[in-house]
């Protein structure tokens, strides 16, 4: 994972008022921050060196020198997402906002790239393939992702459920066990059903992958694996559209690992359901 400047915008709403005032100064001057000591820094930012350590720690550093390596590796991979997004605005053209609307997508998956932690998920991976069960779970749009999902596993032959009913949810969840997965997909992490959904998922000892935004949240502090996605969401564009990009762009990358690593013996169950799939389509013949 790297993407420090991003990290810290997706953390900004949940760190404290100092440590924020450290993480806005980074962001703003990434490159005069690499060449400073952390009494420079706090002293620039009216903090206390206290405070840089504890936004280190926020972010998953090890310390600033952890944070200043990666900010580097930012700015040298021209990472820093200096380019504002421009949000659809009332009255713009169709041009512009197939324009703005793609862009916004293709920045939602890019971001969601930069945050995916690959040891975690190899871990998830490693927890499917070996699972003689897969749930999915989500609620609102989170749902949806949620459904696309187990349709892509019921392909290879993987015993999966969804619902997008938080009373069915918590019905499949109970008759989970140990050696089933669980992956709750919420953007937030701190919607009610889910973490409802997420405790009597952890009563069942099933192995539990969340997929929500880098932050702390109450579903990823439950979770046994972590992933995140990336997006924005301003005025027009509020309704999880980006989220949901991020989200499918997760399940996407876990489904086809899965595959890879079992194409084998998945292929069968691969050319089964394509095979039966094609008949649902209307042929030439039949116009």
């Amino acid at each position: 994972m790297s993407g420090c400047c991003l990290r810290l915008k997706e953390l900004m709403n949940t760190l404290t008022p100092k440590e924020q005032q450290v993480a806005a100064f980074i962001i703003d001057f990434p490159d005069e921050v690499i060449s400073m000591s952390i009494e420079e820094l706090a002293a620039a930012c009216g903090t206390s060196t206290s405070s840089v350590v504890r936004l280190c720690k926020s972010a998953d550093y090890s310390g600033y020198k952890d944070l200043c390596r990666a900010l580097s590796t930012d700015i040298a991979m021209n990472q820093l997402d200096t380019v504002p997004y421009n949000d659809v605005r009332p009255g713009d053209s169709i041009e512009s906002i197939i324009h703005r609307a793609c862009m916004s997508n293709i920045k939602s998956i890019e971001n969601t790239k930069t945050l995916l932690n690959i040891d975690d998920l190899s871990h998830a991976v490693e927890a499917i393939v070996s699972a003689g069960r897969v749930d999915f779970y989500g609620v609102g749009t989170s749902g949806i992702v949620a459904l696309d999902a187990q349709n892509k596993f019921m392909r290879i032959n993987k015993i999966t459920m969804s619902s997008p009913d938080p009373h069915s949810q918590i019905l499949s969840a109970a008759s989970l066990k140990k050696g089933d997965v669980a992956v709750l997909i919420s953007y937030t992490g701190d919607t009610k059903d889910i973490l409802e959904t997420a405790d009597v998922v952890k009563q069942t000892e099933a192995t539990m992958v969340s997929i929500t935004r880098y932050s702390k949240n109450p579903l990823s502090e439950r979770a046994d694996i972590r992933l995140y996605s990336s997006s924005s969401e301003p005025l027009i564009r509020s309704g999880a559209m980006g989220s949901r990009i991020g989200q499918l762009t997760v399940v996407d990358i876990l489904y086809t690992s899965v595959v890879s690593h079992e194409y084998n013996s998945v292929k069968r169950y691969l050319d089964k359901t394509r095979l039966v799939s094609t008949k649902k389509h209307i042929g030439m013949d039949a116009f």
